[in-house]
């Protein structure tokens, strides 16, 4: 008797510890996450799940999760960084006055027949109303410019915002893949 209840105990153990690692690294390293809508077509699909890194800060370009103001969490791509002025002219992003490829709209671009996918602003005319990202915050969008409520409607994301980067697609199975930016 005594030998089962040693067992029993060992199996207990066991499986705390693996309960108690998978909250350690899910709160602290890594989460997954499930694309809700269509402003972040066509790089991200409606329902594609992610894994978001929390480790590390978000660059230009990159992929982030955050608290959105009315309280669900949005994925966007990072546009502009703190102190930075942004402008689009022309379907062209201006940062700080300097013309910048943006090489995952370009697909997209091509399906519209001569049509602008991003319309021209300034930070002034957005949510953000000042003429520089503020500190601690960023710029993002959605990659679908057109059906996307980013930092043009709901203002710069503060940092502490940020859940974290993403770039990892594991599902479905058949459209695994890396995000390249």
């Amino acid at each position: 008797m005594t030998k089962k209840k040693s067992e029993t105990f060992e199996w207990v153990k066991s499986i705390m510890f693996a309960i108690v690692l998978v909250v350690i690294v899910r709160t602290l390293f890594f989460t997954p996450i499930v694309v809700d809508g269509e402003s972040m077509n066509p790089t991200l699909q409606d329902k594609d799940r992610m894994i978001v890194t929390k480790v590390g800060e978000p660059k230009r370009f990159d992929i982030v999760v955050f608290h959105a103001p009315d309280g669900t969490d949005y994925i966007k791509r990072v546009i502009g960084l703190p102190g930075e002025s942004i402008e689009y002219k022309n379907d062209i992003l201006y940062i700080n006055g300097k013309a910048y490829n943006e090489p995952y709209l370009e697909k997209y671009k091509k399906t519209l027949n001569g049509g602008t996918l991003t319309g021209s602003f300034n930070l002034n005319e957005t949510a953000v109303g000042s003429n520089t990202v503020p500190k601690d915050c960023l710029f993002v969008m959605g990659d679908n410019r057109r059906k996307s409520k980013d930092s043009r409607v709901i203002g710069a994301i503060p940092m502490k915002k940020v859940i974290g980067i993403t770039n990892v697609v594991y599902y479905p199975l058949k459209e695994i893949k890396i995000v390249n930016n």
